[in-house]
């Protein structure tokens, strides 16, 4: 079998932990596998470099940024080569340009476009050699290095699992699986056997940090089923595939929380046709991601527009925004960060009715208030203060019983 790792950065955050996680690899590859690793940058390593950078200039260039940003793996990948090699295994670690994962241009989140170097990893396998490559990072056309953004190492294994054709793609990370929410807010929290891309990807993009919502885009696409699992032990973990019928059955997989949102709202914008338009094409070509939207009932020829974005992603949209609000005759820009964003996700959602109502009592039922709302097919999500935050997710968890193997199924109403 060929079996893709990605090891993550708690996993390799010492060098005892690179060595345990050596072994752990040693022991795949002599169970008769050939083995490709995918490893991040050591614990807090990426942070220090940031705060490195911040020491320098308080505006760095995304391009240079980029260049210091994937020096973090590289010290992994050659420290994990060398443990392997100790311990009387063939290993070479790779770069991402080495092995040929090319990007778009977009600096600090920049997009998998190709994986160029199969041939070149499987060449290495023959040899009966582990092959260790750096995540997080690639190159574009012109050959400057590019970084994935946060979590970008999940995306490089799911990319080398799909491009390498692997028969199993195993994402070790310091927890032991999904869980209906996050553990260290709700102690009952059930870890899942099983679940499906869709309920992953809504759960990974709404603030559930165990996975990387563009791997489990990639994964989706090329059909990699995802072994999520710890680095500490060897219990079985959570598997994320397809869809089938069986996991209709559960109306809400599990509760999300996001608390690094921020809220923007533009005042008094001419109502008119094309004004939205613009102000988010100005946004757009500013390089800022926006979540949320609403837009409040016109009064007099005029309205509010309120969005949210991470707030990562507030300083970059503060520099566009007044400017935008000049432009199209808007009185002014409020700012505010203290958001965060909870969410139920589940497949169940598409036969069930009475879900959201569920969701808003039992924040009503806590006094938390609702200050912009969002659906798709199988989420909810609220944007309310940060201080209600976990509150808010304990809330919601015992409503939907999903804490033990009370997991609630069926009970409420099939839609006709």
């Amino acid at each position: 079998m060929l079996i893709v790792q990605k090891y993550g950065g708690s996993s390799v955050g010492n060098p005892e932990r690179i060595k345990n996680v050596a072994r752990r690899i040693i022991e795949t590859k002599r169970a008769g596998n050939d083995v490709v690793v995918v490893v991040s940058a050591m614990g807090d390593t990426t942070d220090d470099l940031i705060t490195l950078a911040d020491q320098i200039t308080d505006d760095p260039s995304e391009r240079e940024m980029d260049m210091l940003l994937s020096t973090g793996e590289q010290i992994s990948i050659a420290l994990l080569a060398m443990a392997i090699q100790t311990m009387g295994e063939e290993a070479i670690s790779f770069t991402g340009a080495q092995v040929g994962i090319m990007t778009d241009s977009i600096h600090s989140k920049a997009k998998i476009v190709d994986v160029k170097g199969s041939g070149k990893m499987r060449a290495e396998l023959k040899k009966g050699k582990i092959v260790i490559v750096a995540g997080f990072q690639g190159i574009d056309k012109d050959f400057n290095i590019t970084t994935l953004g946060r979590g970008g190492s999940d995306t490089t294994a799911v990319a080398l699992a799909a491009a390498l054709k692997a028969d199993e793609c195993e994402i070790f990370t310091d927890v032991d699986g999904v869980y209906t929410t996050d553990p260290r807010i709700v102690s009952e929290a059930t870890k899942l056997d099983v679940i499906a891309y869709d309920e992953m990807l809504e759960m990974a993009s709404l603030g559930a940090k165990v996975m990387h919502s563009r791997s489990i885009e990639m994964a989706k696409k090329y059909g990699v089923v995802i072994h999520v699992r710890s680095s500490f032990n060897k219990v079985k973990g959570t598997l994320i595939q397809e869809e089938d019928a069986q996991m209709e059955n559960i109306v809400v997989r599990g509760v999300a929380l996001n608390k690094d949102e921020a809220k923007i709202t533009i005042s008094r914008v001419p109502d008119r046709p094309g004004i939205a338009a613009k102000i988010f094409k100005m946004i757009a070509e500013g390089n800022v991601n926006i979540d949320m939207i609403i837009q409040n009932v016109s009064e007099k020829g005029f309205t509010d527009i309120s969005f949210t974005v991470l707030k990562e992603e507030l300083k970059k949209a503060r520099k566009v925004l007044d400017r935008i609000a000049a432009d199209v005759g808007a009185s002014g820009v409020t700012y505010g960060d203290n958001m965060a964003k909870v969410s139920i996700v589940g497949v169940g959602m598409r036969s069930h009715t009475g879900i959201a109502s569920a969701m808003f009592e039992a924040l009503a039922s806590k006094g938390i208030n609702i200050e912009m709302i969002s659906t798709s097919e199988i989420k909810v999500s609220c944007v309310i203060d940060s201080k209600d935050a976990e509150k808010a997710v304990k809330a919601i968890h015992d409503k939907f019983k999903l804490g033990g193997k009370k997991v609630m199924k069926e009970k409420i109403s099939a839609a006709k």
